[in-house]
């Protein structure tokens, strides 16, 4: 019996790995090109973010500005859009676009979109999840017993199921966002273009942290009826 830290399973997480770091690439070196592209409409990704909300009627949500690189979400807890630094007070194709992303998961919220309110009943139970399934699924295998680490499998298939009903919301959200960007001419043609390359380079990561959560539940099974043996 192979080691637990160093044992053949690790390698059913390599081809997870390799998508992982190429989605991370993408993401960041077409963030890194059209960041550099100004957007024809000149409009700041604060002042869309704005624009976009009226238009889908949804005036009430507040847009504020975040620290760090990426790190704009949308927060249905408070209807709160928040902006990093470098897409609030950006006029770039890539801000534009990651703001009308993020304005998608707003009407999302506004609309019940079944998979994003799934997703926040997940929040809690994933991050549980996540965090102690690792745990025990180890101290189980140290004291040789099973069920402690079924639970482990069973705490961790939580946290890819948030990651797997992750995906459809994204990938909604990053539709909506293509609609509103063609609809109100915020883009011209060829920026949309760059547009739909910049979150379908964000999807990919979404599409990795998937398939990485999915592989590493597989290897854990594998561990476990590895035991039984």
């Amino acid at each position: 019996m192979y080691p637990y830290f160093f044992d053949w399973t690790y390698l059913l997480l390599i081809p997870a790995m390799i998508l992982s770091l190429y989605a991370q690439y993408m993401v960041r070196s077409t963030y890194s090109r059209y960041s550099r592209r100004t957007s024809g409409s000149g409009m700041t990704g604060a002042s869309m973010a704005k624009m976009l909300l009226q238009k889908n009627g949804l005036g009430n949500v507040a847009v504020d500005r975040v620290a760090g690189e990426m790190t704009d979400h949308y927060d249905p807890r408070d209807k709160s859009l928040h902006l990093s630094d470098g897409v609030y007070a950006s006029d770039s194709v890539a801000a534009l676009s990651i703001v009308a992303h993020e304005v998608g998961h707003a009407v999302q919220d506004a609309k019940s979109y079944f998979p994003l309110k799934f997703r926040s009943v997940l929040v809690p139970v994933s991050n549980w999840g996540s965090t102690l399934s690792i745990p025990l699924f180890f101290a189980g295998i140290l004291m040789s017993y099973g069920p402690l680490m079924d639970l482990g499998i069973i705490m961790f298939s939580l946290a890819v199921a948030f990651t797997v009903i992750t995906l459809p919301v994204e990938f909604n959200a990053s539709t909506r966002a293509m609609v509103m960007l063609n609809g109100t001419g915020s883009l011209a043609k060829d920026e949309l273009g760059m547009a739909r390359q910049m979150l379908t380079a964000a999807a990919l990561t979404y599409v990795a942290n998937t398939a990485m959560s999915v592989m590493q539940l597989i290897r854990l099974v594998v561990l476990r009826n590895s035991r039984n043996d």
